[in-house]
Order: structure tokens, then sequence, then C-alpha cells
């Protein structure tokens, strides 16, 4: 069985081993054992709400309780951009006119921007090949949901998601190659780790403040902004599911969109309820098997969340939940849970 839970401090080797198999364009989430190790330090203390607010670092992981493999990792960062630097481009207009020549052209440019700085950020979603299959993508994704619908204190208002960009089969950056390299100077690769690592004062050192147009980069790099890599692409439907949308911001290397939200207008935050576990509740509390959709359910315990799909649906501010997946979730009879369709529903409070 699956479970999402807040990591721990013997997931590391695990992190590393997920961390391998991502590739480039993931900045959050690269095999260093030494980066690694500290943000999972953070990550334990974000948890235990020993270090600020704005400093934490909600990380989670998904094992295959049947095998203790780690099958994918997910987090939540405070906030962004406090104590270093957070760059992104904002596609804008500008208009150009003549009166006396009957000219009136419109060009998009890219605005080097810190606008998003201070938000709260979904970052390092990542799912092992092996487990692609199912419900499981939405069950990785979909629990920081549940989670900051749980805490919403604990998060600012505005929630970001930088989605990776679109790379080329050979693994290059179309945008970066059009761009980026006419300032930087070496390959995407090296500039990608360098950012890992939160040395970014060179984008402020070497990126031009100026708006750029557009058409004056060539046609490859043009197609691809706002693109996500193509194995990104579900990842983003799920986010926009969710509720975040594409409001003209692009990372500044590979021109992957950046996705955004009102905390308060996510659907985790409208339809998800708190249900009373009542393991000895009538049948019918669960809905009729043919009838029943799957639900995610998580606890309520910040510092051992733990979250699931079931086939489970509460009734009545009750549910019912087999003895293995109230194992799985640490809870008991007569503790609450929060629960939400894993789907979208057209009638939400029905």
């Amino acid at each position: 069985m699956l479970v999402v839970r807040a990591i721990n401090e013997n997931d590391l080797d695990a992190l590393y081993g997920l961390a391998s198999q991502v590739g480039t364009g993931m900045t959050t989430l690269k095999p260093d054992m030494k980066m690694l190790g500290d943000r999972l330090a953070i990550a334990c203390a974000s948890f235990a709400e020993s270090i600020p607010v704005a400093q934490r670092d909600y990380m989670f992981v998904m094992e295959d309780t049947d095998t203790g493999r780690l099958a994918g990792v997910c987090a939540i960062k405070g906030a962004v951009g406090l104590e270093e630097p957070f760059y992104n481009y904002r596609i804008g207009t500008l208009v150009h006119s003549s009166r006396e020549l009957g000219v009136f052209t419109r060009m998009e440019t890219l605005y080097l921007s810190n606008d998003l700085t201070g938000s709260t950020e979904l970052c390092s979603l990542f799912l092992h090949p092996d487990y692609r299959s199912g419900t499981n993508g939405k069950l990785l994704s979909k629990s920081r949901f549940l989670f900051i619908a749980q805490f919403p204190q604990l998060f600012t208002e505005k929630l970001i998601a930088e989605m990776r960009g679109y790379q080329a089969p050979d693994g290059s950056s179309p945008f970066y190659e059009g761009l980026g390299r006419h300032f930087f100077k070496m390959n995407f690769d090296h500039v990608d780790d360098l950012t890992s690592l939160g040395k970014k004062s060179f984008i402020a050192e070497l990126m031009p403040r100026q708006p750029l147009y557009v058409a004056y980069l060539p046609e490859a790099a043009q197609e691809v902004i706002g693109k996500v890599h193509l194995s990104t692409a579900p990842a983003r439907r799920l986010l926009e599911q969710e509720g975040l949308y594409f409001e003209g911001y692009v990372d500044i290397f590979d021109a992957g969109p950046v996705l955004q939200a009102r905390v308060s207008e996510l659907r985790a935050m409208r339809d998800s309820t708190l249900s009373t576990l009542d393991p000895d509740a009538a049948a019918d509390a669960c809905g009729a098997p043919a009838e029943a959709e799957p639900y995610l359910v998580s606890n309520t315990n910040l510092r051992d969340f733990r979250m699931i799909v079931t086939a489970a649906n509460p009734v009545g501010g009750k549910i019912a939940l087999p003895e293995a997946e109230q194992a799985l979730l640490r809870v008991h009879a007569g503790e609450a849970v929060r629960t939400l369709s894993l789907n979208l529903r057209k009638n939400p409070h029905v």
C-alpha cells in the first residue's frame, strides 16, 4: 500500500536515490548528499515547528509500505526569496506607434522580476517511473493541498509552482540556448547546478535589467516560452485542477511557466471536510461499493502528517476506514480526519 507522509531523518539515502533519477531542470532536487541532508534537516525542523514559519520547507515522501521503498517526493516551501533572491521573467507588452506613419505595433517583452518574493511554493514533485500508474501521481501531488487546507495559518496567501520548462530530446533548453547562454557563457546544466546550490547572485550581476524583446529571440526560443517539459505536463494539469493558473511569469533559464493561486481559492480549501473516524458505522456510511469514488484522507497531525487514497466515502461527517488504512494514517476511532474527493466533482457538496 502507498502512503504519503512527512519525511524523517531516516529517509536521506532513499531521497538521494530518488534525486538521482530526476535529471536536469529541477533545481530543488539535486543528487547532492550535503544539499539534501541540509534540506532534510530543515524539513524535520519544519514539522517539529522549531524554526520560524517563513523558513520552513515541508517535504513529503510517498512510501510503498509493502517494500519500504520510497516511490516519490514533493514539498511546500513556506516562503521564497526572503534569504536569497527569487527571480522570474514577467511577460509584458510594449506598444510603439506613429500616427504620422500609421504604424501601431505591440511587442511582447520579458522583464526580470522579483514580484513573487515571499510566496509559498509547491516544489520538488517527483514520482519514480516504476510508480507512474493509477492514482499514484494524483495522491502525491494533491497531498500538499490537503496539508495546506489543514494548516492554512502556516502559509502565505499567494501560492506558486515553478514548472520545469521544455527541453529538446538531447536535454538542451532552446530558451537558454537562445538567450541565457549569451549572458552566462556556460552550459545549462552548470547554471542549473549553481542555482540549486543557492548561488544566485550571478543572475543579477549578468542578466540585463532592461526589458528584452521576445521577437529578437530565435524562433526556437520564442516557441517554448511558457511550455513545460514533456514529463511535467501531467503535473501541470493536476495543479490546474486544484485552482492554479498561468499569469505570465516564467523561469529565467528554461522559460517554464510559473503557476499561481490564492490559497483561499484552492479546491481543497473549499471542498475538503473534517470527518470523524467511525469504524463501526453502518455500511452506508462508507457509500455503496459500486458508487464509491476515491477519496484523499489525511490525519490532522502536523508532526506526523500522513495521507492515503481510499475507496471509503465520508457521509454525514463520518467515515469508516479498514483497519489497515487506519494503521497507515495512525488514527483511531473517534479522531478527526480530513477528506477530499480525489477527482473533481460537479457537485462537491452533494
